[in-house]
């Protein structure tokens, strides 16, 4: 690119470009490098409107970790696909288990030679860093990790929560940011209101979310007094979104959380068979108003259940269907068509509870970090 182009306008045209060539010009000059691995940029960059599906597909018959799908989220859907090699790094992991996902990076939780471990990867560029977590954690039923990336910052953010239920309610937090290299207590802002929450969590814009109930209301109208449980990833402060008498009144796991690309969805199963699955959609982001816009409900000639795991960017659900074609044991994935309420399959078959589905965008974020461990500072 000429020098008589101003510099602006050069920016002006890079951030056009897609991933695989910025790889490249970051070796054209240290001024394009300093630029392309600059927070700004890479906040910037976020190719939003490419969206794809990362899909696990575990054999029946197999031990491993599975494999690996990505899908570009356009019309070839599922006819392109990539099989992507997962880090060694996470390869290593035992009982390895996503957290979640944002801005185009996936977080791993797992152990490697008896240590807790995390590893972040972002497909799109093929960069992982592994944080160790601190010796004296130690997950228990009763602790929960949570993951997101700071839209503002671009900062990658693990959260581990803590929750006392015994003798007086209590909970603790503490964060880790790869920015900073260690993990702090959050003193301030925690939840007072008792809480439990379960998996999965989303991120929408700047803020994790997942279900959670009230263990300790004893109110014989609500036994089961349901909501939303927010924790804000920019100022690093928790909330909490009510639900509708008709959902705060469930069992907790008739409810389970998703989005449909920047926009939270709550699904309401009928019961533990999971035959049917409604689609509620929260339509206000400030007023938080929910809308119930479809159901998935299995034909009544099969005998089998449903779990809504994804959803395309047009809306429409991914599912696994257990026991299709009554295969003892089988799991099958299919896309939902509200419009005309019925099933195609995507030709993808396993093991039942182990297939998951997760959108993302193509992103820089960790461009500027080699593949590594990060030597962890216990700050908390």
């Amino acid at each position: 690119m000429s020098d008589e182009i101003p510099f602006h306008i050069q920016e002006l045209i890079i951030k056009r470009l897609p991933i695989v060539s910025l790889l490249q010009f970051r070796s054209v000059s240290k001024t394009w490098k300093f630029l392309i691995d600059s927070s700004n940029f890479i906040a910037s960059h976020s190719v939003t409107e490419s969206q794809h599906l990362l899909i696990r597909n575990e054999d029946k018959e197999s031990d491993t970790v599975g494999k690996y799908f990505s899908f570009p989220d356009d019309d070839t859907f599922p006819h392109q696909r990539f099989v992507h090699t997962l880090p060694h790094a996470i390869k290593l992991l035992k009982n390895a288990n996503i957290v979640g996902s944002s801005f185009g990076l996936f977080c791993f939780h797992g152990y490697n030679l008896g240590m807790e471990m995390v590893v972040l990867w972002n497909p799109s560029i093929r960069k992982s860093i592994t944080v160790p977590m601190p010796n004296k954690f130690n997950l228990d039923p009763e602790t929960k990790l949570c993951f997101g990336v700071s839209p503002v910052t671009t900062d990658p953010k693990i959260v581990e929560i803590t929750q006392f239920h015994k003798t007086s309610y209590h909970c603790e937090a503490n964060v880790y940011t790869v920015s900073s290299g260690n993990w702090r207590n959050l003193s301030n802002n925690l939840p007072s209101k008792p809480f439990r929450i379960f998996w999965p969590q989303v991120v929408v814009d700047r803020f994790i979310y997942w279900c959670a109930f009230d263990p300790m209301n004893v109110d014989s109208e609500l036994p089961n007094h349901n909501f939303i449980m927010s924790f804000d990833i920019t100022n690093e402060s928790f909330g909490v979104v009510e639900l509708p008498d008709s959902l705060r009144r469930h069992s907790p796991k008739q409810l389970c959380i998703s989005k449909v690309r920047e926009s939270l969805v709550l699904l309401e199963y009928d019961s533990y068979q999971k035959r049917a699955c409604s689609v509620w959609m929260i339509e206000n982001a400030v007023e938080k108003s929910f809308t119930k816009r479809f159901t998935v409900e299995a034909p009544h000639y099969w005998s089998m259940s449903i779990t809504t795991l994804g959803f395309r960017k047009n809306g429409k659900p991914i599912v696994e269907v257990e026991n299709a074609h009554m295969c003892y044991e089988q799991g099958a994935l299919m896309v939902y068509e509200p419009n005309i309420e019925c099933f195609k399959y995507l030709g993808m078959y396993g093991k039942p509870g182990t297939f998951f589905v997760h959108s993302y965008i193509e992103t820089l974020v960790l461009i500027g970090q080699s593949d590594r461990n990060i030597e962890v500072e216990d700050d908390v």
